[in-house]
């Protein structure tokens, strides 16, 4: 496994769930990801948002992707441990900016105006089924 599998997952399913801290308490959201490649995993939020509070407080998140399948031999889902590093990345703005259009009549101005790109581009993934049931440690990670 490399990080080309990876992204490849986490493009055939961007909707995923993202873990960050406030304080002490873990929050945990579904969140649509922008894109992935080989500079690693790229998300935006809202700057007003507690999500962004939460990140900018503490950067180290957790994403599961999921395949979404619904029986056990099928169902795959992919962690990926890292820190969100915040850029203003054109590719990833451009991007952010065409799938969340219908954002802007949400929140009564531009979406690009309150836009926050992050990307984790270094960290730790790895995939797991339900073959790998109380196997974790020995589950190979892929560094990137």
């Amino acid at each position: 496994m490399n990080l080309q599998d990876c992204t490849k997952f986490a493009n055939e399913y961007p909707i995923c769930y993202l873990a960050t801290m406030d304080g002490d308490q873990p929050r945990v959201r579904a969140l649509s990801m922008v894109l992935a490649d080989e500079r690693g995993f790229g998300f935006c939020t809202l700057y007003p948002k507690q999500f962004s509070k939460q990140l900018h407080a503490n950067p180290k998140i957790e994403i599961c992707f999921y395949n979404n399948a619904t029986e056990f031999p099928d169902m795959k889902m992919m962690r990926v441990t890292g820190k969100a590093e915040f850029t203003d990345e054109k590719v990833l703005m451009d991007k952010a900016i065409e799938t969340r259009k219908g954002l802007s009549d949400v929140i009564g101005q531009p979406v690009e105006s309150l836009l926050e790109i992050f990307r984790i581009s270094t960290g730790e993934a790895y995939f797991w089924t339900i073959m790998d049931n109380l196997k974790e440690p020995d589950i190979e990670r892929i560094r990137f």
